[in-house]
């Protein structure tokens, strides 16, 4: 059974590691080897888990990127194959074009495209759009695939 093209947000939060609130992304919109569009409307809820006092701050973008990396990740693993754990190893290049996305009209439009990888890393551009076409932060980000966080509950060697 192939991948699906259209997720709702339950969908994406089955197969991606945030859940609840910290799952941002609302509907995958499309995707196929090469990249992921998604969007999302968490970045307008006043108990978004990234807002503070000042709101959503545009940086805040970098994780809805994340995410729509890990949902590509999931969607792209082979079938009965559990996607490989990746972690956001870098972003570069990134630009903010506004100070804040919580005051952004409409779904954010979310965009990563996969430029190279293998099966210890991958490396995206994204893009985070108003759904009026306006851009708001773009970049690129490397993520390292395969490579478990230490078990903090492990004892210490001799």
């Amino acid at each position: 059974m192939s991948p699906p093209q259209v997720l709702d947000h339950a969908g994406i939060a089955a197969r991606i590691p945030h859940h609840g609130a910290m799952c941002l992304l609302d509907r995958l919109l499309g995707w196929d080897a090469g990249e992921i569009r998604c969007s999302a409307i968490s970045h307008a809820d006043p108990g978004n888990p990234l807002r503070g006092a000042d709101g959503l701050l545009s940086p805040c973008a970098i994780e809805y990127a994340a995410q729509a990396m890990a949902l590509h990740g999931a969607l792209a693993a082979a079938p009965g194959v559990a996607p490989t754990a990746g972690f956001l190893a870098s972003a570069r290049q990134v630009r903010l074009f506004v100070p804040r996305l919580d005051d952004a009209p409409g779904p954010l439009l979310v965009h990563a495209v996969r430029l190279a990888g293998d099966t210890q890393q991958a490396l995206y551009r994204f893009a985070l759009h108003a759904d009026d076409g306006t851009l708001l932060v773009d970049g690129r980000a490397t993520v390292v695939l395969n490579s478990p966080l230490p078990d903090p509950s492990a004892k210490p060697g001799p």
